[in-house]
């Protein structure tokens, strides 16, 4: 837990599972914090950051842009290929990526806040909170939607999720599921009800 008392929700799924849609929701319909972990791992690389300057190190200047930003496709290309690099790099972000999630989350006002993150369950972020919520929806429709939203290979989005949990695993965690194998509207009225059940949890919470 983190030392703030805010009662907090994890929110994660698989790539292309439309977490982000999710949060979308309950940010922008019910006013709720959140706090997306994808952000803060972008955060803790920019330039001028000891992690950017350790990354280069490691793997030279071809995973820096023009400007000496990260390059992030080119890192994520190569530290797919070889599982020990991807260890090394998660060992030096995630306690940087925990830092700032941590400072963010302290900071919410809403009545519960929610931290979406990808490798909730990988990560050990769970243990930070009250509540598991995971978006589901089968494997295939996780490839279709990604090789479209992001325009690369099939093979590339089976390599991440290899690497991520698996669809069992994460539900193995879960406290609530979001089924996201319809439209839009379908993950709205998912949200909505949730958010209504978060609610009274976090009074009870409080009381």
């Amino acid at each position: 837990m983190t030392s703030s008392n805010i009662f907090i929700i994890g929110l994660t799924g698989g790539i292309g599972s439309g977490k982000s849609a999710a949060a979308a929701r309950f940010a922008e319909a019910h006013g709720i914090h959140v706090v997306d972990a994808d952000i803060k791992s972008r955060v803790v690389v920019e330039p001028g950051r000891p992690a950017l300057h350790q990354i280069a190190d490691r793997f030279g200047d071809a995973v820096l842009q023009e400007d000496g930003s990260l390059n992030r496709a080119v890192l994520r290309e190569h530290v797919f290929q070889y599982p020990n690099e991807r260890r090394w790099l998660e060992q030096l972000l995630h306690p940087l990526i925990r830092e700032e999630t941590v400072n963010d989350l302290a900071s919410a006002e809403s009545p519960y806040a929610l931290l979406v993150s990808p490798l909730l369950v990988e990560s050990g972020q769970y243990q930070m909170t009250r509540r598991v919520l995971v978006v589901d929806v089968p494997e295939a429709l996780q490839i279709a939607r990604t090789t479209l939203r992001d325009k690369v290979p099939e093979e590339q989005v089976r390599a991440i999720l290899q690497a991520q949990a698996r669809r069992e695993e994460r539900l193995r965690h879960a406290d609530d599921v979001i089924t996201n194998d319809r439209d839009l509207a379908a993950l709205h009225h998912q949200v909505d009800q949730l958010h209504q059940f978060y609610l009274t949890l976090s009074t009870g919470a409080k009381q």
